[in-house]
Order: structure tokens, then sequence, then C-alpha cells
């Protein structure tokens, strides 16, 4: 392997598979580091039971909660990191998300750029992974310059009733913007094929436009990169003044490396590049590498995220469910003016899904039903995720010990999501064909707890004040000259729109930045 690189990315997620996608064609020589391997292509893609109940493709490794109770994370380690098993749900930002906004429980902050400095990068994201929507039908979507580039993915007959249903008590759900390889009008054309194994899933065809397909793998076989996989990087170290990181420490397969590069971005993904950070703590850097202003790690977010099963009397055929949102209450409504939050259906409620993903108080008991029974109970279900903006707390934060990750995490903004939920289940009871409502945790579980991070984001914050922030605005350290954070690390709010689209936008305008800088 050559000695130097011009540019080195740790992981290959949205942030870091989207930006060396971005870099590849300067002909700069880019070493791509991923600690894991690529995922297989098996049948146990499709299987429920290996996917929810025995957690195949998450991590084994343990965390720890602020009470030092260890949990296993949800985490993903593949080459595409956790696109590989997301539900593709791509969606802007609404504009006023990048201004101070109002909350129950607070302010959520000011961005320093603006949805007008993101929107030439959401449109080139939508390209990129294939984004499937229809610009006017979302109330409260933000000004496009184009149309989505595909059209969006279709209603299967009983998803269709429901969103009239819907319509008729005065909503106005959507399409939900999907990142599918789908072509409905030839499917010989596309990868997808509408299966009942999407939302949470790996996608054995291809079919799902994850970091790995669209982005990596367009790239790989170029003679300017090297992807080196089953390599975890340790840390990273400086020079003796502190201020340009000289090699990035890695264990790969067992054995100790050291590779150097002109530029080092980490896109670990917001968790894990907080926690290398502080890992990487040196004299000069003696709270953690780039950690002056004490904010690495601090301001975790991950949304206040809530499944919901409605169990009716018309049983549910669609094979591919995954296609209605609402943004209705996305800024409040009557009685309520704060941010409530956004909806959209969950994948299938699959029958070896419900004994893995039960409350822990009905556990037990759904163990014991015979599995003809749920069966019939899946043939009957429509999933629902909810999902409220959490705030940013800087008490909300990754901390090392050692060898020991900690997530400290207490919820807040709980108000505006309990009202998002009560006000939810009345509109499904009230449904035509909605007999009753259980707030039951399918997809992942009831109100998600702590080992659901696939919404992390927060906690190296970007601005232009070096003691509140960690990032500059092209996601540069303050601290350090060559080092860049391009994960949802930089992000200073939440929203409550899935942040993968955000992250590959913000990952492409600072691919700009990095051509420009590399010129």
């Amino acid at each position: 392997m050559p000695e130097h690189y011009d540019v080195i990315v740790i992981g290959t997620g949205a942030g870091g598979g989207t930006l060396a996608y971005c870099l590849a064609p300067s002909g700069k020589r880019i070493l791509i580091l991923e600690r894991g391997s690529f995922l297989p292509r098996e049948k146990e893609n499709w299987s429920a039971r290996e996917v929810y109940q025995n957690e195949r493709y998450h991590t084994q490794e343990q965390w720890y909660d602020q009470n030092n109770r260890p949990f296993r994370p949800q985490m993903s380690y593949w080459v595409g990191g956790n696109t590989k098993v997301y539900g593709a749900a791509l969606i802007r930002f609404r504009e006023r998300d990048f201004e101070a906004v109002p909350h129950k429980d607070g302010i959520s902050p000011e961005w320093p750029l603006k949805y007008a400095d993101f929107e030439p990068y959401y449109t080139q994201a939508e390209a990129l992974y294939d984004v499937h929507g229809q610009q006017g039908t979302d109330p409260t979507e933000p000004p496009r310059i184009s149309d989505y580039p595909y059209p969006p993915v279709s209603h299967e007959p009983r998803m269709q009733q429901i969103a009239e249903d819907l319509q008729k008590q005065g909503l106005t759900p959507f399409n939900l913007p999907l990142g599918l390889k789908l072509n409905e009008v030839d499917r010989t054309l596309g990868a997808c094929i509408r299966c009942d194994t999407c939302d949470g899933f790996p996608c054995l065809v291809q079919g799902k436009a994850d970091a790995e397909v669209n982005a990596i793998g367009a790239i790989r076989a170029q003679t300017n990169i090297t992807l080196l996989t089953n390599a975890k990087v340790l840390r990273l170290h400086t020079n003796e003044s502190g201020r340009e990181v000289t090699s990035v420490e890695a264990e790969v397969e067992g054995e100790i490396q050291h590779f150097k590069g002109d530029l080092v971005v980490v896109a670990c993904g917001a968790i894990n590049s907080a926690a290398l950070l502080l890992r990487s703590a040196n004299d000069q850097h003696p709270k953690g590498l780039a950690n002056r202003s004490d904010q690495v790690g601090r301001n975790f977010m991950k949304h206040l995220t809530t499944a919901m099963v409605s169990l009716n009397t018309t049983p549910n055929a669609s094979v591919y469910q995954k296609t209605i949102a609402i943004s209705d209450f996305y800024w409040g409504e009557e009685g309520f003016p704060y941010p409530m939050g956004f909806i959209q259906n969950t994948g299938n409620v699959l029958r070896d899904m419900i004994p893995a993903e039960a409350p822990k108080l009905l556990a037990p008991f759904v163990k014991l039903v015979p599995g003809s029974e749920l069966e019939r109970v899946s043939h009957y279900s429509t999933g629902w995720w909810l999902q409220t903006e959490d705030l940013p707390e800087p008490k909300n934060r990754v901390r090392v010990e050692g060898d020991k990750l900690y997530l400290e995490y207490t919820p807040n903004n709980v108000a505006a999501s309990d009202r998002l939920i009560n006000r939810w289940s009345a509109i499904l009871k009230a449904a035509a064909r909605a007999e009753h409502v259980i707030p039951f945790g399918v997809y992942p579980r009831n109100k998600t707890p702590i080992q659901v991070v696939g919404h992390q984001c927060g906690t190296c914050r970007f601005g232009e004040d070096p003691i509140m922030s960690v990032l500059d605005l092209n996601c540069r350290t303050h601290d350090v000259d060559n080092l860049y954070v391009v994960d949802g690390s930089f992000f200073c709010s939440s929203s409550s729109v899935n942040p993968t689209l955000t992250i590959i936008a913000n990952a492409l305008r600072v691919g700009d930045h990095l051509l420009e800088r590399m010129k």
C-alpha cells in the first residue's frame, strides 16, 4: 500500500461513503477505512427471525448508559454503514428547521447556514440516491429548484384506502420520499422488487439505495481508490503543535497499522466519531482531539420515536407498505403552538418480528402465542412510526473511559411526543375500518430505548464560534487544520425528519470544499 494518501476517509456510511464518491473523480489518492466487511448477501437478509429476533446484522459490542448499565446498540458495521439496514426514507429538512424554533421544552437553535445553502446539495443527493417522490403534496415541504428525480412509490390498494380514510379526516397524507432502485413502469429495469422485507432489513437484491450500492460500489474499482475493510480506527495522532493529524492508527485483521494522509475525514457516525476524537487525547488536546470547546460528544440527539400498530377488520394484503407520510402536525395544531413531529409507515408487521419487538411486559406472553396466530395478527396490521424532535442538551453526551463507551441520554420535549402519540391514536381509532390501536413496539420498539440510535446526530456541531462548536462551516475542526468530521455529528438540531438525506447533502457540500482545497 502507498505510504501516503491525499485523503483518508474513516467510515463508509451516508457521510463517508458519499464524500468518497464526491472526491473520487479528482484522481487524488484516497484511502477509505471501514471497520466492518461487506454485508453478506444470503437468504437470512429476508428473515424476520434472523434480523429482528437474533439481530444478525447488529454489532455484538457493549456500550453503557448513564447508570453504567451495559446495552447492545443497534449499530451495523458494514460497508455502507447503517444505510445497509435503513428504511430508505430520504426527506429534506423543512426551511424553518434551520431557524431558531420555540418548542414546548425549549428552543431548537438556529443553524449558521440556512436551507438555501443546502438546497442545491439536496437536489444532488436525491439524484445520487434514487429518491422517489412528488413535489407539491407535502404541506410543509421546503421550496425546491426541481422536482424529484423519480416519480413517487405508488400505494398498493389497501395503503391507498388508508390514505383516503385519512384525507376524509382533513389530513394531507403524501407519498413518502424513498431511495429505491425501482422502475414501476418496467420492473425489469430496476433492482427493487417491492418486497415485504425492506425497512430494517438488508436488501438481498440490492434494490435499496444505500451507501455501498450507490456510492462505494461506483468508485471502488478506480485506481486512485483504496478500500480497506475490517480496519477499526483506534486513534488519531498529531504533530507536536497539535494542529495537524499526522497518522491514523487502525487495527487491521488484528494487527496495528498507521496510515498517513494530507487530509483526514472522520465519518464513523455521530457516536463513534465523537468517541474517536475523545480517545485521541494527547498533551496538546488533553480533553480529546479538537475538544478545546469541551463540546465533543455533547448535545447528542436521536429523536423521540414510537412505533404503533393499528389492527383493522380489513386485512392488509399490501406487500410493500412503507409509502405514506403525514406532516400535518409538524409545526403543531390548534391549542398547541409547538412542533409535534412527523409520521410515516413502518415496513410490514411480520409474524417473526412481533416476539422480538413486543414491550417487556407483554414479551413473555407474546412468545407463548402460536406462530399461526401471530401470522393472523400480522395480516390485519399496519405499522406506523412517529418521530418528534429532541432538543440539544449538553448533558446528553458521548463519553469514554478507557475502552468503555458511555451514551448518557435523558429524553426531552416529551410533552410534544406524547401529544403526537395521543393525536395519532385518536385519528386511527376514528378511521373507518380501525377497531382499536395498540401502542406496540414492532419496529423497532414501543417508545424506543437507548440502543435505537439510527437517527444519531449532534455530537460535534458546526458553527463560527470555536468556543461553542467543534467544527467550522466546512466541517473542519476549529483546532486541527487537516481534520474534518462528515456525518450527523455536525447537526445543530435534529428537526423531526429522518437525518440521512441531510447527512448526504452535507457530505456533497463538504466534498466541493475539499475539491477546491486540494487544488
